[in-house]
């Protein structure tokens, strides 16, 4: 591992490739790849098999006027591939912590803002921009150079067209797209991919036609 900066009460588990700016107070487990000028700032937690490529740079201050240097974390799980540029912020006194589960994709250039909870393999695009507080259920795909307003949840299995403004909660099992943004259909094909079967598919089909197609008011509708 080339020794760049690795302040000397990180934690560092086996088989981490490179060596990069690493702070105090940051833990990082085994068999992680990091590229070449990644930066990772205290109160980082890194899991085990992940890929952090090339300019990243985890765990940086908040971009929020309420932070005042309380004691903050980012949390990131296992097998994820985060890519190069990419920006992710820790918490504020908020929740704490920024949170990524296991085994998604984040795209180059994307930005996750502080107190950000990311599921399980989920993709989040290229250039993605994620405001605070952003909730991000699993299996959704977040197509690149979509912004997401704070305090927005995306549901589960959700796709949200390229180039989209999420300024309200996405539903899950759809995909999102226009603009403003709007219901667009069933994610039918991720849907699939993900083991659903047909009988499933016809009855979240059903449930989004009153939901979305009707043209009721949503208490009726519900």
């Amino acid at each position: 591992m080339r020794d760049t900066f690795i302040d000397k009460n990180a934690i560092l588990g086996d088989n981490i490739e490179n060596g990069v700016p690493i702070e105090e107070d940051v833990v990082i487990g085994n068999n992680v790849q990091i590229g070449n000028h990644v930066t990772i700032l205290s109160g980082s937690r890194i899991g085990e098999n992940c890929q952090i490529h090339s300019n990243a740079v985890l765990g940086g201050i908040p971009q929020d006027l309420k932070y005042k240097a309380e004691y903050t974390l980012l949390e990131i799980g296992d097998n994820n591939i985060i890519r190069e540029f990419v920006t992710i912020n820790k918490g504020t006194v908020s929740k704490g912590k920024t949170s990524i589960g296991n085994s998604n994709l984040i795209m180059s250039n994307a930005h996750i803002g502080h107190d950000c909870v990311i599921g399980n393999n989920s993709i989040i695009g290229f250039s993605v921009g994620m405001a605070g507080e952003v909730i991000v259920q699993d299996w959704a795909n977040i197509s690149g150079l979509t912004a997401i307003h704070q305090f927005s949840v995306i549901g589960e299995h959700a796709m949200i067209s390229g180039l989209s403004r999420v300024v309200k909660d996405v539903p899950p099992y759809i995909i999102a797209a226009h603009e403003p943004l709007r219901f667009a259909g069933l994610n039918t094909i991720g849907l699939r991919r993900r083991g659903f079967d047909s009988y499933k598919i016809d009855e979240l089909r059903s449930i989004y036609r009153v939901l979305f197609q009707e043209r009721r008011n949503t208490k009726f509708a519900l």
